[in-house]
């Protein structure tokens, strides 16, 4: 009898249920794909860093399993997708069983199902334990619930969990220090280098891979400098508590134009793809916490980040699909323009966002929503589209963090689900918050007319477009009373400058 433990490229744990009770003889597969790999273009940075982490991690089965088979890309006899691959393994080993944790996203979730059926043998699928919070917990937490906030499901979790608690109450006297964490950047700040990596032959080897077999994809391969072992993962967490976590709280919404980590950890990289467990992280965030190393906004803005929002999304995800992925509740159509693909735009702040994922396969969360993500929302592009797109130029994207974060939080798409009102702002909340404005044509201060920024106008013309839809929503009630007293002309201007504007952006900035 041969039991076939199969890996997919995001459960880079030692601690999988996989391989939980992994006998001597069990056979254990990891396989590349080119079907994942290309069912959108991902970014080669992204697919960089995840087939060099797989090989990487194939060095640390081999030790501690006798039997590991894997599957290069590139190898004759690599069939492709997942379910050939576990074909050809099963007749080529006489597999009478296969064991395997539940993948993390829906799609390739739905095809793991048939596969009892199609192999003729069992297959069991085992619940991912990697997550704090499993499907089941989070689904009890739902019930009877008209809203589903992710502020009271932290709090829970917090509890829960024991985090940042003392007597049963919040450490602090209070659950969230969001408001301590707004500051702009300001003058002849020091910002830490990012934790970095010199790229071994491993991922030489994979850069070239991707260079000739990925060359139409979106994105820059070099610099490389990601952890891709778990060794060096760790390193990083324990450099951002050094160098990074203290002042991460206070300036985790603000923006630089040369700083494009700013106080970041990066280690949703690693989060994402198994190197590091949530909890490994909030417990060891918290330790340098009571250990008086680190301000108790920092702390709390991080784990709010991994126990809260991460598991929150998660929850949302397996909750609302499949139909979640085709909400579109304001009813946006329009197409994404080419700039995201070449940053060839007159907006500053957007040139630098689109610049940074182009570079890094990344872009901290601030630039993702509202920069990026308040653009897509206020000029009303189609989710389908924009979801995509998310999902292919970040590193850390997989679709069940991806989706919900992008219809959910950035889109509105949803219709509240995740968010109580759209996050929509005008071009004074970039000001506020980065330096972008200060090398744009645009200026925020001005609301109307040629050098107004697209912002301002796009902001007011996004609630006189949608406001059947969201006038009555209580959270925008200021914004709907403030624009009642626009004139007649004052919002014809507001529509003729917006039209104006999402026309051109299709055609003149192929000449920028």
């Amino acid at each position: 009898m041969t039991v076939l433990r199969f890996i997919f490229g995001d459960q880079l744990n030692l601690n999988l249920p996989t391989l939980r009770d992994c006998a001597s003889h069990d056979l254990i597969f990891m396989t590349e794909v080119k079907d994942e790999a290309t069912h959108i273009k991902h970014h080669k940075k992204k697919l960089v860093f995840v087939f060099s982490c797989m090989r990487h991690f194939l060095i640390l089965l081999k030790k501690h399993y006798q039997h590991v088979v894997y599957s290069y890309l590139t190898d004759s006899d690599n069939t492709g997708s997942f379910r050939n691959e576990c074909h050809r393994i099963i007749k080529l080993y006489n597999v009478t069983k296969i064991i395997l944790t539940e993948p993390s996203d829906y799609r390739v979730y739905q095809d793991v199902l048939f596969w009892q059926s199609l192999f003729n043998i069992p297959v069991e699928i085992r619940e991912d334990t990697r997550f704090i919070c499993s499907k089941k917990r989070f689904k009890e937490w739902t019930d009877g619930k008209k809203q589903l906030r992710m502020e009271f499901f932290y709090r829970e979790m917090r509890q829960e969990f024991d985090i940042l608690m003392k007597d049963g109450k919040p450490i602090g006297g209070t659950w969230n220090y969001d408001k301590q964490n707004r500051k702009p950047p300001k003058k002849n700040l020091q910002i830490p280098t990012c934790f970095q990596v010199k790229e071994d032959s491993i991922t030489q080897d994979v850069k070239s891979m991707v260079n000739k077999e990925f060359s139409s994809h979106f994105g820059d391969i070099d610099p490389f400098f990601y952890a891709v072992t778990r060794d060096d993962a760790l390193s990083s967490l324990d450099h951002f508590i050094k160098y990074g976590l203290a002042k991460y709280g206070s300036y985790q919404d603000a923006m630089l134009d040369d700083e494009p980590f700013m106080f970041h950890s990066l280690l949703s990289f690693y989060l994402n793809c198994g190197l590091l467990s949530p909890l490994e992280c909030i417990l060891a965030v918290q330790d340098a916490y009571y250990n008086g190393d680190v301000p108790i906004n920092s702390v709390e803005g991080f784990i709010r980040q991994v126990l809260g929002w991460r598991e929150y999304i998660r929850g949302i995800y397996w909750l609302k699909m499949p139909k979640y992925k085709d909400d579109n509740y304001l009813e946006a159509k329009r197409s994404l323009p080419k700039f995201f693909w070449t940053a060839n735009t007159t907006l500053n702040c957007l040139k630098i966002s689109i610049e940074n994922t182009k570079e890094n396969a990344y872009a901290h969360h601030i630039q993702r929503l509202m920069v990026l993500g308040n653009f897509s929302l206020l000029a009303g592009l189609d989710p389908h589209e924009v979801n995509e797109w998310y999902h292919i130029v970040y590193a850390d994207a997989y679709e069940w963090v991806e989706l919900p974060n992008v219809s959910g939080m950035v889109l509105f798409a949803d219709g509240g689900v995740v968010a109580s009102k759209p996050y929509a702002a005008s071009g004074s909340y970039i000001k506020k918050m980065s330096n972008y404005c200060d090398k744009c044509q645009f200026s925020p201060n001005e609301k109307l007319g040629e050098k107004a920024c697209p912002f301002n106008y796009l902001y007011w013309n996004f609630f006189l477009e949608n406001k059947i839809r969201l006038s009555k929503n209580p959270r925008l009630g200021m914004v709907y009373r403030t624009l009642s007293k626009f004139d007649e002309d004052k919002q014809y201007q507001i529509q003729d400058h917006a039209n104006k504007f999402l026309v051109s952006m299709y055609q003149e900035l192929d000449s920028v």
